[in-house]
């Protein structure tokens, strides 16, 4: 399967006008957004907090995390991000996307809206 990827803009809610644009890669197995600390810097974003996550190569790191607002496919969310290393690529993880429902078309890879955000699940069929 091939990779998706949607441009998003990360922007500091206490000063909206600062903003930065990326390009990032859509991760349906993580849960948080990840941007390299540098760019979210440089929009005035500090660390908020700190949480442990587990890496896909099954090692658990705590990382600085922040707050800010994602708008990515006319949407906009409000995000914790994971403050990443200098070279980290830009990830959009599931839980932006299905808090505006929008979720990957499987056959496709690509990001497709849907008719309405779930609140809760759908009924086993």
């Amino acid at each position: 399967m091939g990779a998706t990827y949607v441009t998003a803009v990360v922007r500091n809610p206490a000063q909206p006008n600062r903003t930065w644009q990326g390009l990032f890669l859509v991760d349906t197995g993580a849960t948080d957004r990840l941007i390299s600390r540098s760019c979210l810097e440089a929009i005035g974003l500090k660390p908020r907090s700190q949480r442990v996550y587990g890496l896909a190569d099954g090692r658990e790191v705590k990382m600085d995390i922040t707050v800010a607002e994602i708008e990515f496919m006319g949407e906009i969310v409000g995000a914790t991000i994971v403050m990443g290393d200098a070279n980290a690529e830009p990830l959009l993880g599931v839980t932006a996307l299905e808090s505006v429902g929008i979720e990957i078309d499987p056959h496709n890879q690509q990001l497709k809206r849907l008719p309405s955000v779930r609140l809760k699940p759908l009924p086993a069929a």
